[in-house]
């Protein structure tokens, strides 16, 4: 039947949706968690993230009217994507416009399969290259070989030559032997 094991698990199974329901409660009594207690020049980033969950979750009813997106985005500043419109020091509050801007950032940053097919494309070419110089050595090797073998073709049919009696013909085997010599020198 179900053995030790088997319970272990449940055990575990139980003991991690436990975990998880206690997530969720800390995490909806953890709603309003962008505040003040944030380092002052990183605010505005912990700011926009805030926004940028609200305008998630708002329907749209909720949502702010065109006219008033374009005044407040005639004055700002550019931060990860969205346009700060207005930092106050007092308030210490910062209202973003909900479009994005699209920066260069973001070219140069590739992603994940830009990368992957760039690596790819390195690693074809890489390969390609490799190919045509084994193409090339094998070729350079064949021509050798074909030369040697004329060569030692002409030599057999120097040396294997016979008189009309059929015994080795030594002055052909003699001049071949000088010739032979008068190279290497």
């Amino acid at each position: 039947g179900r053995g030790f094991a088997f319970r272990r698990k449940q055990k575990i199974e139980r003991q991690y949706r436990k975990l998880l329901k206690k997530r969720r409660q800390v995490h909806s009594q953890q709603d309003n968690q962008f505040t003040d207690t944030y380092p002052e020049h990183l605010k505005h980033l912990y700011l926009a993230e805030e926004e940028k969950l609200k305008k998630r979750r708002r329907t749209p009813d909720d949502s702010v009217s065109s006219e008033e997106k374009l005044n407040k985005a005639a004055d700002g500043c550019h931060v990860y994507g969205y346009v700060c419109l207005r930092i106050t020091s007092v308030s210490k509050t910062c209202t973003f416009s909900s479009r994005p801007i699209v920066t260069q950032e973001k070219f140069k940053n590739k992603t994940s399969n830009q990368k992957a097919k760039e690596e790819y494309e390195k690693i074809k070419a890489e390969r390609a290259r490799k190919k045509e110089e084994a193409e090339k050595r094998k070729q350079q090797r064949e021509e050798a070989q074909r030369l040697y073998k004329q060569k030692k073709m002409e030599a057999y049919k120097i040396l294997s030559k016979k008189t009309k009696k059929g015994q080795p013909n030594l002055n052909l085997q003699v001049e071949f032997l000088l010739q032979k010599i008068q190279q290497n020198t």
